[in-house]
């Protein structure tokens, strides 16, 4: 009979040295791209109510860039689909489609660095009051700016190391 709990050491520190054997490195430990971008981005700044929830959100587990190594170029584009109409030929559901397309250069040599588009949805409902149905938007909106946020910095960090060496 095979003892499982020492199977599952053996296969968790074999698997570990695989991973230190391929250069793994964690994001955020020492030498990791998410330590080389802390507070070394400078994001443009911000023109629209969306670019403003973007950018926030970046400069909340990013930090700003003081004095910045790196500068972040974005393009955001909110697309608004019905999805559900009810018999009357009212919608009553929407989907916000986002995309952003960045681009992350070094400052000193302007060379692009990583580039690239994420895009994803949220979406809200539109039965209530005018206000609600604004309300409702308004909060669909921050939620797709947060989602898209996160997609490019987990983007930014994983590209980050092959720019910090």
């Amino acid at each position: 009979m095979i003892d499982t709990r020492h199977s599952r050491r053996l296969f968790c520190l074999g698997s570990l040295a695989v991973l230190c054997a391929c250069g793994f490195t964690p994001v955020y430990g020492p030498g990791g791209g998410g330590a080389a971008l802390q507070d070394a981005v400078l994001t443009d700044a911000p023109k629209t109510r969306d670019a403003f929830l973007l950018v926030r959100e970046i400069e909340e587990r990013l930090g700003r860039g003081s004095p910045a190594t790196y500068g972040l170029s974005y393009a955001i584009k909110v697309d608004e689909e019905a999805i559900a109409i009810d018999q009357n030929d009212v919608t009553q559901r929407y989907n916000l489609l986002g995309e952003v397309t960045y681009a992350l250069r070094h400052l000193q040599t302007g060379a692009v660095v990583t580039s690239g588009k994420v895009n994803n949805f949220t979406g809200y409902s539109a039965s209530g009051s005018t206000v609600a149905t604004q309300a409702a938007e308004r909060d669909a909106r921050e939620r797709l700016m947060s989602i898209l946020a996160d997609m490019m910095i987990t983007r930014l960090v994983v590209a980050a190391p092959t720019s910090a060496t």
